[in-house]
């Protein structure tokens, strides 16, 4: 087989490896995108699009059953479980032949569809044993579900997001491993659309929150709709004839086994590298088996090999493995000379009914940089006036801020309409702007946003910058 010879070689053309492509190529015109398995990125095919379709007819369902505190009665609502999964799946398929549509517009020339692995630093050797030989590389490999080693005995009933978007029907139970964030969103949105869920997890975390009392209060709104124990014991999961038995300590003391049609193995996800013989390139690996690399350059060590997106298990979401890739791609194209790329504000959204938001510093950062240097502003949204006309006063936000500086530092959120409330306090925090001049910006009346400057209020009080919150202050509105 005849060696390829590349300035660039692109190794996953998923969301980071395809910005990587773009970016290598606007610097040189020999790049090569290497892809081992299907195209169309992770959101398009099994997670931010799929899951959000999902969640899109559970809500529907949610909404038309609670009407009537409205004075608006919904008669005889009913779920077709595969019509829902119909949709889901006619959808994801139309995102992901967007996807392809774009890997089609690259020239045939500049990829290849075949699994590699690292011969030595600067070169790669396909299945078949074809070698490329690459003055630069980029790992942009992605990531694959982790099991717990109680799931790996199971086969036709486990399902993970890389397959539970395939099902023909909505299943009439089950069991979800893992409260994280793709965990909890399915478990609400299959309990909505009358699945029977029960959520277990290990630790006691929720859907990632941080903050101990959003993650309470959270955990209890949870409850309310469906069994969720974020610290369970669980001592059997094996698979029967017709489903999946779990036997669990219940939360009410007493030991039981269950049935259940399917298990959701939620249980995280880790960088797809096992298969790529990173030992050969002499790069330094932390104790996950990930490359050290620089966040700002993606450089790995002083190598001419960088990492994007998923693979280096940094912070998986698709914007930042977006904005990895052209960081990552434009320095290999232009290498040796490296630029330091945009990091932007951390930014993270859970679409849960309420949804969840993370802005900036998570509290656990805050106590590590900057304990007793930081003031917390809180709302509850249960009052909150916007919240209660659309019967969404469910929810709490806390906003933090630098003592002295009066700078905002990051906020947590578990309430309606985090994922805008969320945007705003992002940009908030890129701007490094301070609690005080967030509070000259315009609040209009009534919005949801209103909860946001009460909270801002009362952190403003807390660093002693402004004055004490007023009861029912009738200027800002009634009930904002």
């Amino acid at each position: 087989m005849t060696p390829i010879q590349v300035n660039v070689a692109i190794v996953g053309a998923g969301t980071a490896g395809m910005g990587a492509y773009r970016a290598a190529r606007a610097q040189t015109d020999s790049v090569l995108l290497i892809e081992g398995r299907a195209y169309g990125t992770t959101c398009a095919r099994f997670g931010c699009m799929p899951s959000k379709l999902l969640i899109a007819a559970a809500q529907a369902a949610h909404q038309a059953r609670h009407s009537e505190p409205f004075g608006v009665q919904v008669q005889g609502v009913t779920v077709d479980g595969a019509a829902v999964m119909a949709r889901v799946q006619r959808e994801r398929d139309r995102f992901v032949g967007f996807v392809l549509e774009t890997v089609d517009a690259i020239a045939q020339g500049d990829r290849l569809k075949a699994k590699v692995n690292f011969r030595d630093a600067n070169t790669l050797v396909t299945e078949q044993g074809q070698l490329i030989h690459a003055q630069r590389i980029v790992i942009a490999t992605g990531s694959i579900p982790v099991l717990p080693p109680m799931l790996k005995g199971l086969s036709a009933r486990l399902l993970t997001n890389e397959n539970v978007f395939d099902l023909a029907t909505l299943p009439t139970s089950l069991a979800v491993f893992g409260p994280g964030i793709l965990g909890m969103e399915l478990a609400q949105a299959m309990s909505r659309l009358g699945v029977k869920v029960k959520v277990f997890g290990v630790g006691g975390g929720v859907a990632g929150i941080h903050d101990p009392a959003i993650r309470d209060y959270a955990d209890k709104a949870f409850n309310e709709e469906f069994y969720l124990d974020a610290s369970a014991q669980v001592k059997s999961v094996k698979e029967a004839a017709a489903g999946v038995e779990v036997n669990y300590l219940h939360r009410d003391g007493a030991w039981q086994t269950e049935r259940f049609e399917y298990v959701l193995a939620a249980t995280g996800r880790a960088p797809d590298l096992a298969g790529l013989a990173l030992e050969n390139t002499g790069l330094q690996l932390n104790e996950h088996g990930v490359p050290v690399f620089d966040r700002f350059t993606l450089q790995c060590g002083n190598s001419s090999i960088f990492i994007a997106g998923d693979a280096s298990n940094d912070i998986p979401l698709l914007h930042e493995a977006a904005d990895q890739g052209r960081i990552a791609g434009g320095n290999a194209g232009r290498f040796p000379d490296l630029r330091a790329g945009l990091r932007r504000a951390p930014l993270a959204v859970v679409f849960t009914d309420p949804q969840i938001a993370s802005v900036g510093f998570n509290l656990s950062q805050l106590d590590q940089h900057f304990k007793g240097r930081f003031a917390e502003g809180i709302v509850s949204f249960e009052d909150q006036g916007r919240s209660r006309v659309m019967l969404l006063n469910k929810g709490m936000l806390k906003v933090y801020g630098e003592q002295g500086s009066g700078l905002f530092l990051g906020a947590e959120m578990f309430g309606p309409a985090a994922e805008h409330i969320g945007h705003l306090l992002a940009w908030a925090a890129q701007q490094r702007m301070t609690v005080s001049s967030m509070l000259d910006m315009p609040f209009y009346h009534p919005v949801i946003e209103e909860g946001l400057r009460t909270a801002l209020r009362d952190l403003n009080h807390k660093l002693h910058i402004g004055p004490a919150l007023i009861e029912r202050c009738m200027d800002c509105g009634p009930g904002a």
